[in-house]
């Protein structure tokens, strides 16, 4: 694993805080990248995986695959932080678009979402590979 540097300090709740740091663990297209996020007295209180990967249509994609704050921490500004950061490091890698998915009835959840995203309709469906 490589540590890359820390990014700026921000906000976290009424709090100013270190945010996160990045860990690359495979480099390449579709690699997945880890971030966490830490409280101001440095707890880790939420993770997100991302990875980019190509499009038919356009420029590479990233994909938000994990995105989980810890109870005790949400309604605080780390979800939104993460997004953030995520989103950050796509615009950097000339992503066109991030995107993820979530369980429908995930509601509190879907009250940041909607107000990052916009909802675009799509219903995912799994086929059974095994």
């Amino acid at each position: 694993m490589v540590a890359l540097p820390f990014c700026q300090r921000r906000t976290f709740g009424s709090a100013v805080a270190r945010r996160q740091g990045w860990w690359q663990v495979r480099k390449g297209a579709g690699s997945r990248e880890p971030l966490r996020t830490l409280s101001p007295s440095s707890r880790l209180v939420g993770i997100a995986h991302y990875l980019f990967h190509v499009t038919i249509w356009s420029a590479d994609a990233c994909y938000l695959q994990d995105l989980f704050v810890g109870e005790a921490a949400r309604g605080q500004g780390a979800a939104r932080a993460l997004i953030e950061q995520v989103a950050h490091a796509a615009q950097s890698r000339g992503a066109t678009r991030l995107y993820w998915t979530t369980q429908q009835d995930n509601a509190r959840a879907r009250v940041l979402y909607d107000k990052l995203a916009r909802f675009n309709g799509f219903i995912r469906y799994e086929y059974p590979l095994t």
